[in-house]
């Protein structure tokens, strides 16, 4: 499963695109940046199941080119971490262990960063490794030569080639522009690569950019993004205002029945609140009445 730093919303994030476009990205990934040649692929079950459950980013079983049979794991990988060679051996042997095939399993790195976590296991009793590579190290035309704007996304997290990146994006973009057919589909798009542009933190102002030159679409999209949050800025405010309000109207009921000298279990049930408040606000009138 994909590993995320920062807030667990903003990770989900992430995995959900990855998630929603696997489906049209995944066969690119495995015939141009795996290299690896497939006559026939079955989708297998995403859980693995023997001391602990697991679930691959991706699993299928494969006959090559060749007439071989094994089992593919990708995973989409976000952290530098050390655990991960662990974790993928322990996928390893509950995969061979169930479906009694060859197991190739290879960690696609989102990040520009060259991640240092270790690929083998070498030890008296313990052989292990699986293959790591890094998005970034693949070019960004590579990604765009696709008819799929899921698989052209992917240009963002690659390599520009040594080419401006206002120019790199901005082709990017162009190319997703042209290969969708309408705003809402557009802007479908255009949040998801809001959201992997925060795994560039220089590419992000080029995005917007970019964006805006492309069509006046993006710019009313941005004008709609803004709305929205002040529209939701104005209903928190709303629902706050209300809150307030209807605290002061149940601190005055309270406030009442306790003058009239009802006991504070009582008080809580006409009030319907808990008990415990009933008594911390007698405490406090106590208090200001002795002042």
């Amino acid at each position: 499963m994909l590993e995320h730093s920062g807030t667990h919303q903003q990770g989900n994030q992430y995995d959900k695109v990855i998630k929603e476009n696997l489906e049209n990205t995944l066969p690119v990934i495995i015939k141009d940046i795996l290299g690896l040649r497939i006559a026939m692929s079955e989708e297998l079950p995403d859980s693995v199941q023997h001391t602990k459950e697991r679930k691959p980013d991706a699993l299928k079983k494969i006959i090559d080119s060749e007439g071989n049979a094994y089992i593919l794991q990708i995973e989409f990988q976000l952290n530098d971490e050390r655990e991960m060679i662990y974790r993928m051996a322990e996928y390893s042997i509950m995969l061979m262990r169930k479906y009694r095939l060859p197991i190739k399993q290879y960690v696609i790195f989102l990040r520009d960063a060259y991640p240092k976590m270790s690929t083998s296991l070498d030890t008296e009793h313990h052989k292990f490794n699986y293959t790591l590579i890094r998005l970034k190290d693949a070019s960004y035309k590579l990604f765009l030569k696709s008819n799929d704007p899921e698989v052209k996304m992917l240009g963002l997290l690659a390599n520009f080639d040594n080419e401006e990146i206002f120019d790199a994006v901005k082709s990017i973009v162009e190319s997703i522009h042209v290969s969708t057919e309408d705003n809402l589909t557009r802007s479908k798009y255009f949040e998801q690569l809001r959201i992997l542009v925060k795994l560039r933190n220089k590419v992000a102002p080029h995005l917007k950019k970019a964006m805006e030159s492309v069509s006046t679409f993006f710019r009313k999209e941005e004008d709609m993004w803004y709305r929205e949050g002040e529209a939701v800025g104005e209903a928190k405010g709303e629902a706050r205002g209300k809150a307030i309000g209807q605290a002061k109207k149940t601190q005055a009921v309270v406030a009442n029945l306790i003058k009239r000298g009802f006991t504070d279990e009582l008080t809580a049930e006409i009030a319907e609140v808990d008990q415990s408040f009933v008594e911390n606000f007698r405490k406090g009138l106590n208090l200001e009445q002795q002042k």
